[in-house]
């Protein structure tokens, strides 16, 4: 049994990716998932791996843009699982883009799927995680949301404010024993880094980093599965952003 036996852990946006690498890590250490992403071949692909690890796995299908369609997905979770002890953060895309280039439609989605989103998950879960007096939610941000980057600012923004409501969730919430907390990572291979950059440019990205590398999905994972479990218990309203060294922070 892991740390995580007997909790049911909700990740948006798991159906490949960081998200898939969630799902898998967190069902081997004893929890249950709900699959939620677009993509319905996907999901189940996921459930089945989750399934592989002798968890219980529940697919949503649903648009996180959608409110509506969250606060069915939730309801429908609860039925099938009883409850939902945590909550990742995890849907998102991304868009390189100058500023000049960003249409208002791109905006509109950027935002939906990443702040809308979570914000919307979190606010469908939290009344249930208040009556048990136990939750963790981990939001899924980026280092472009901490340090900028020359392209996708309105990713960037949308990160940044992905930061914003973390911290100001985590003190609301503290006193139903509620942890919110981020994960923002640097470069990983897997969605953008993968499907955008050649891999001579990949390979001079990864020069940049201290570590000489991007990190593989389940990396990320590592830090998700520590927030939403028992060690982290006295850990809230932070961000770890497992980067390899390219942003440093703090004192």
């Amino acid at each position: 049994m892991g740390n995580l036996y007997g909790k049911v852990a909700l990740i948006t946006g798991s159906g490949d990716g960081m998200g898939r690498a969630h799902a898998v890590l967190m069902a081997s250490r004893g929890a249950d998932i709900v699959v939620n992403d677009l993509r319905g071949d996907m999901a189940e692909e996921t459930a089945r791996m989750v399934k592989a690890a002798g968890r219980k796995a529940h697919v949503a299908v649903c648009d996180v843009g959608d409110v509506t369609a969250i606060r069915r997905m939730v309801d429908d979770t609860v039925a099938a699982l009883g409850h939902i002890d945590i909550l990742v953060n995890n849907a998102g895309f991304g868009q390189r883009a100058q500023l000049l280039e960003i249409t208002e439609q791109d905006f509109d989605r950027m935002f939906a799927v990443h702040v809308k989103g979570s914000f919307f998950c979190a606010q469908a879960v939290i009344p249930a995680m208040k009556q048990r007096r136990y939750g963790k939610i981990v939001n899924i941000a980026s280092i472009w949301g901490m340090n900028g980057a020359p392209v996708a600012s309105h990713y960037c923004a949308a990160k940044a404010a992905l930061l914003g409501a973390t911290k100001a969730w985590a003190k609301e919430l503290a006193p139903w024993n509620i942890h919110v907390n981020a994960v923002a990572p640097g470069g990983v291979r897997s969605g953008g880094p993968l499907k955008l950059d050649k891999p001579e440019i990949l390979r001079a990205k990864e020069e940049r980093v201290p570590l000489k590398r991007y990190c593989e999905p389940v990396e990320i994972s590592y830090a998700v599965a520590y927030l939403a479990s028992p060690e982290a218990d006295f850990v809230t309203g932070q961000v770890i952003s497992p980067n390899g060294g390219e942003v440093i922070v703090g004192f």
